[in-house]
Order: structure tokens, then sequence, then C-alpha cells
């Protein structure tokens, strides 16, 4: 890899002669599927970018100006072009480099959300500031975002503050037909047209020149025309979408083609007004594994054989496809039961209710409010709508659960997948938030399952509720071996109990096991403790109230952050039937948590039997009987 190994920044990714640039985009495709197949990561996306990745760096002179990644993901050409191709072995490994942007790493990054449809806004921001203190003009603004991430609505804001503040604000949309699968909707229809529409922009702007400077008649014909220009333009070329918004327009551009991306990205850069770059691009770009994907083209993998692209070890039954199947058995007898994905049918498990029941399922874009609200009007409507969430996603809509779900008493069920800790993909992807945010939601219930056999109960009662939201919550990868309850009290399962239990654990979702190791390390050290799984948190059921008005400590162990989460919840519950029992609480920190594995992110915070037991342990040796304890509630690490 004679030329990649030659690029330590932007400035020689410019040296090098155009004619050599080829090279270097084989070599960079080689680099992509050798680095990512060992780590796992996004490799199917940034093969989609190798060209583009280039071009921007050619044109634009980063960091003096900003090249704004919307989402991220299809970052890692630019993090090798600007100087980290050595760190690639790290690759979402924990103290490596992420798999997102990441300003921690290089000043060439600058979003590191890795939430979809927010560059545009970012850009815009930035482009005020610039101009406030003189520097737009000599610096620069590019917001590079997918077409799949334009279906938020988001973005739709962002393009048109952008197009009324005539800012020269570059925006290239990276357009392979696809988010996570294909991109669809109106907008998708828009750009396909336009990938086969004849460029027409030296018409219109010669048609304004002339007529505008012919007196009298001239500006109330311009005026019909841009009137009508809506039907006219859209069937001569349906790139008047954009000018209609007062966005210039160049493309149709081969994203795989260097030379033209370049052209066409030199051509905007010296616009002195916001524009839009198109860039057609396919996903999986020069390796054929990925290319012949028809289901995701690789978005994301785990480790796979560089060769064939199949995975090194096979993975055990998700917690995504157990939902997948309950939610299918439950379409066959519940015609009124619907389904919603934003963008993710594939990531969230409802391609096999989609094929069995493709009348019954929406895709609605990466839209995650309208997805929120549509869900509204399909239960008023009488259907019973289920839709299915990343947990970190759901705190896009988290207005639209509150008003137009909870305040009128809809009957939607949303499924939220990866929830909890998940690790590799760093801050914006834990899916720790949830319990907290939606705890303030009035009459919403929240499910958290332990196995498979309690997800399949979850599931069927959530869709029970049509008089309130619902939640279904679960951890990403492999569900567990079912855990069998001793007994079951109202909603309440009790997992283990000793004699005398003097510790209630009350043990939330994919922490049941971890629970019921703390249990039997407590036994180990003299201490009678039980393990409830309340299986619905929300609201803290009566049974787990009592049972923790009997105990001297009550322990909730949640995978989620602590402030404001399940123990929260019950401690407050506690305080409200003037019990003042001590309460400890392990869970997540109020933080952003770096990206690592899973395991090694719960040992940091002490999530792991030993330290719980450890913990517990010295908290009763403290507090022998009769001693004054004056704090209910112990946030622990």
């Amino acid at each position: 890899m004679r030329y990649l190994e030659a690029i330590r920044d932007p400035r020689d990714v410019r040296a090098l002669p155009a004619e050599k640039l080829p090279e270097l985009a084989r070599e960079i495709r080689a680099f992509l599927v050798e680095k990512v197949s060992a780590t796992g990561g996004h490799l199917g996306p940034n093969l989609g970018v190798v060209e583009l990745s280039i071009a921007l760096h050619r044109v634009f002179r980063s960091p003096e100006d900003a090249i704004i990644w919307d989402t991220g993901h299809q970052a890692y050409v630019h993090k090798i072009l600007t100087g980290r191709a050595a760190d690639f072995d790290s690759l979402r490994q924990e103290d490596g480099i992420s798999g997102y942007p990441s300003r921690s790493e290089s000043p060439h990054d600058i979003v590191e959300n890795s939430h979809a449809s927010t560059a545009l806004s970012y850009a815009d921001g930035l482009a005020k500031a610039w101009q406030q203190r003189g520097l737009l003009g000599e610096q620069h603004v590019v917001a590079v975002i997918g077409d799949g991430a334009l279906t938020g609505g988001m973005a739709w804001e962002a393009l048109n503050n952008i197009a009324t503040g005539e800012r020269p604000v570059v925006i290239v949309v990276n357009d392979n037909a696809r988010s996570y699968s294909p991109t669809i909707g109106g907008l998708a229809h828009h750009l396909n047209s336009l990938r086969t529409a004849p460029n027409y922009e030296k018409v219109m702007g010669w048609g304004k020149r002339v007529l505008l400077r012919t007196p009298v008649v001239g500006p109330p014909v311009f005026d019909a025309l841009h009137g009508m220009k809506k039907g006219v333009k859209d069937v001569v070329a349906p790139q008047g979408m954009f000018e209609d918004l007062g966005l210039k327009y160049v493309g149709p551009v081969n994203g795989h083609d260097e030379a033209e991306v370049e052209f066409a990205l030199s051509r905007a850069r010296d616009f002195e007004a916001p524009v839009i770059v198109h860039v057609i691009t396919h996903k999986g770009q020069g390796y054929a594994p990925a290319e012949a994907d028809e289901a995701d083209r690789f978005h994301g993998v785990g480790v796979i054989d560089p060769e064939t692209g199949l995975p090194i070890s096979a993975a055990g039954r998700s917690w995504t496809k157990a939902f997948s199947d309950e939610l299918v058995s439950i379409g066959r007898v519940r015609p009124d039961v619907v389904a919603i994905t934003a963008a993710m049918l594939g990531p969230t498990g409802l391609d096999q209710f989609a094929q069995e029941f493709p009348t019954r399922i929406f895709d609605v874009g990466i839209a995650e409010q309208h997805a929120a609200t549509s869900a509204a009007g399909l239960a008023y409507g009488g259907m019973h709508p289920v839709v299915a969430l990343y947990a970190t996603f759901l705190n896009r809509a988290f207005d639209q659960v509150l008003m137009d779900c909870a305040l009128h008493k809809a009957g939607v069920t949303f499924v939220l997948d990866r929830a909890g800790i998940t690790g590799d993909d760093g801050a914006s992807h834990n899916g720790v938030w949830d319990m907290s945010m939606l705890q303030i939601v009035p009459g919403l219930q929240i499910a958290a399952p332990r196995d498979e056999s309690t997800l399949k109960q979850a599931l069927r009662e959530a869709v029970d509720i049509n008089d309130a939201p619902s939640v279904v919550r679960f951890s990403k990868g492999a569900v567990p071996q079912d855990i069998p309850a001793l007994a079951r009290e109202g909603c309440v399962d009790i997992l283990a109990r000793h004699a005398n239990p003097e510790v209630c654990i009350v043990a939330i979702g994919s922490f049941a096991q971890l629970g019921i190791d703390v249990c039997e390390g407590l036994k180990a050290q003299g201490i009678g403790a039980q393990v409830l799984d309340p299986r619905w948190v929300k609201p803290i059921p009566q049974y787990v109230l009592e049972q923790s008005a009997k105990a001297t400590l009550v322990v909730v162990i949640e995978d989620g952050i602590r402030a404001g989460g399940v123990g929260a919840a019950l401690s407050q519950a506690l305080r409200d039937s003037d019990v003042d029992v001590p309460l400890r609480n392990f869970g997540s920190p109020l933080a952003f948590l770096d990206h690592a594995k899973r395991d090694s992110i719960l040992a940091e915070f002490g999530l792991t039997a030993q330290a719980i037991t450890r913990s517990i342990t010295e908290w009763m040796a403290s507090n022998e009987p009769g001693e004054i304890v004056d704090d209910s509630i112990t946030q622990e690490r």
C-alpha cells in the first residue's frame, strides 16, 4: 500500500497526483476490509464513500474548513486521510479509536453524536458563528449527509434555515438509496428521479437574468413562471425541489469518479450561496460480499472472514430474533397489530413481520418523532401499533411519547432494542436513558424482561394495554437461558429467597442473573436475601413495595442510569408510603460512556456480583441493628 502509507494528513492527499488517486482508492478499500473484518464496524457505508472522502480533502482544507459528517459511521475514510490509519487495529476497542468522529482524537472531527439528521443544523449554526466573526468565506462549512438521514424532519428544518440565510454552506448528499436498508418515502423517489434528470441550471439562470432585466413585463412573467415552476421543473428536471427552497443544485455526480466529484465540490465551494452537491454512491462498493448483501450491504458487521464476508463465529439466538418471532406469532392472531420502523426494518427484527404481513408494516424513515405520533393516530383509528426502535433513538421522540401518546391514552407499544449499556458504539448508542426519561410520563408502563420467556409474556401483555402507552425494553446480543421463578406474586417473579431475608434485591431485566449471583454471595457471608424481578418496572408493583418495607436493606440493580431510574422511583414510592428503609442503587452513572466491551464497562462501574456483594456486606456490617441510618438512598457506582 505504497500511497496509503504516505498519507499522514490531508496535505498529503492534496499533493498526490490525480492519476494516482484511483490506486489510493483501491488501497483504502483493501485496508478497510482487512481492518474492519478483524474488529467489526460499519464496513459497507465506508466502502461507498472512498472517492467522495478523497475529493473532500483535496478541495477543502480541513480543519480550517469544517467537514461535518452526519451520523458519522461513514467517517472511517476521513479518519484514514487525517492520519489515523495506524490506529485502526484498535477500532471500537477500549482505549482505541471510535467508530464515529471524535473530538478527542482529532481537530478534523467536529460532530460525534452519531444520531442522524443533525449535521445540517450544526452546519447552519457554525456558518452563522463564522459570519459573525468575519470568517465565513475564508473558511468553508461542509455538511455530508446521507439520503437516509434526509428523511428526518430535523434535516428539513435545517435546510429551510440554511436556504433563507443565504450563507455559503456546502451540503453534500451522499445518495446510496439506503440508510440501513433501502431508503423509502417521497424523498427517496425524488432523489431517484434526480439520478437520471438532465442538468438545467444554466438555462434557469439565463431565464432569470433575462426576464428580470426586461422592462415592465419581465418581472411579472418571471414571477408567474416561478409560481408554476414546480409543476414544470419537476417534469423537466426534478432538482427543482431544492431550488424552490433557495438552494443551488449540482449533480447528480458519479460518486466513484473522484475527478468528477472533485470538480463538483470545487464549483460548490466557489458559490457564494448555499448549495447541494448530489453524489451517487454504492454502499459496499468494491467488495463482492457486501455488494451481494441485498439486506444492508454490510452496513454493520461483526468479526468476519475478509475473503468470504462470513462471520468467524456463529452468534447465539438474539433478543432481537426472539422479539421478531413473537411479534409474528401475535400478528397471526391479532389483525389489529401493526408495526412501525424508523428505517431499521432488519436491525430491529421487523423484517420477518413485514414478510408475513406486508400491508401492516410502516417504514417512516429516520423519523422517530413522526413514528410516535403516527402510532398515536393508528391507535385512535382502532389499531395497536408496535414501534420498534433502538433505545437510544427514543430520546428523539420524548415529546411525542409524552404529549401525543400518553396524554391521549394511546395504546401504543414501544419496543426498545439495545437497551442498557451496549459498549462498542460509544456514548450516543448506549441505551441507558429510557427508564429514567420515561419515569416522568404519566400512565406509561415499562416492562424489562429477563429472558426469552418473559419477553414473550411482556410483549403479549403490552399489546393488551389499549388505554396507555407501553414499553418493552431488552438488551443487545444473545438472549440468556430462561431463568425460572420460584413463584409469582402479581406481576413480580421471585427468583431466589433465603429464610429470613434481610436484603431485598430488585434485579431489573438483563441483570436478573446478576441479582441471583449476588444473593448467593450474600448467603456465603451469612446474610439472608431474596431476589425479585418486577418484570413491569413502571409503575412499581405493590408486592415490591411490601417486600421492601420488610427488609433491612433494599438493593436495586438496573441496566440504565441511576439518576431518575427504577431505584429512584422505588425510593420515592417507599417515601410516599412513609417507609424509610435504606436503599442502595447500582447502575450506570450520569455520564457519557466511552466505547468498550460491555463486560469491561460493567466491571468499571462495579456492576459485578463480587463488587455488589462486597458493597452490601460492608454496609450490613457497618449498620448493625440499633444504629441510626439517616440516608434512605445511596447511589453506588
